[in-house]
């Protein structure tokens, strides 16, 4: 009888999908039992952080990425006794800052009146490395990604992060091997944002630069990425701290 797989929940960011968790999945599918929630039209971080624990086993690790990490946290908040391993990846664990409401209202309203490729055209490229904005092999699958979308699950995502819970007591309940990774490039989640991540968990775990690459790191960078999530993958679950 082969060995059951260990399980590795992998959750997207803010109109993502599976697309930006290829390479990951293409690489780690050997070993692992991948597994990717799909949000549906959820207008709270909480409701999506349901949705992810309604799909995975008892035990099982744990990868955010961007409005995906902060969904990682509230998910190790709501169950930290199942979680064995935790990667946040180009995020923030801050509140609502006095001029994001208006920056994430103006690209709802965008979307709502020209629709999802004048969101997409607005929003995508900054979010890349500006030497990856006309390379077709990284913008192509990402524009359709987010032209896949509608203007109502971009709105209830828009809204889940505006009215997000505070991190700060899942950030105290890490106890478990923990990486923190960002793109050199991030222009949406700066490198500063991790560091301080870093030093509120007291230097646990283990902050990652990916270089060129922005805050789709993902897929923008993804032998970098990989053969960070492969070495905290190894990281035996008793590396914790007490």
């Amino acid at each position: 009888m082969s060995a059951v797989k260990p399980t590795l929940l992998l959750l997207p960011g803010l109109l993502c999908d599976e697309t930006v968790w290829r390479a990951q999945v293409n690489h780690f599918s050997q070993i692992a039992d991948i597994r990717i929630p799909h949000y549906g039209d959820e207008d709270s971080i909480t409701g999506m952080a349901k949705v992810a624990l309604a799909m995975a086993p008892d035990r099982f690790s744990l990868v955010g990425h961007s409005m995906g990490a902060r969904v990682a946290l509230e998910v190790l908040r709501m169950a930290p006794e199942k979680v064995e391993r935790i990667a946040i990846l180009d995020t923030g664990v801050h509140s609502v800052k006095p001029e994001e409401h208006d920056k994430r209202i103006r690209l709802v309203k965008l979307a709502e009146e020209q629709g999802m490729g004048a969101l997409c055209e607005a929003w995508l490229p900054p979010m890349v490395h500006p030497d990856l904005r006309r390379n077709e092999d990284v913008m192509a699958p990402l524009c359709e990604m987010v032209k896949r979308s509608t203007p109502v699950r971009f709105a209830a995502q828009i809204h889940a992060l505006l009215t997000r819970p505070d991190t700060r007591p899942a950030l105290a309940a890490i106890k478990c091997p923990v990486l923190i990774g960002v793109g050199r490039q991030d222009e949406w989640s700066p490198i500063d944002q991790h560091e301080d991540i870093h030093a509120q968990l007291g230097g646990l775990g283990k902050l990652v630069i990916f270089e060129d690459a922005g805050h789709m790191a993902p897929c923008e960078a993804p032998e970098s990425v990989n053969a960070a999530l492969e070495e905290w993958f190894s990281v035996p679950v008793e590396a914790s701290r007490h």
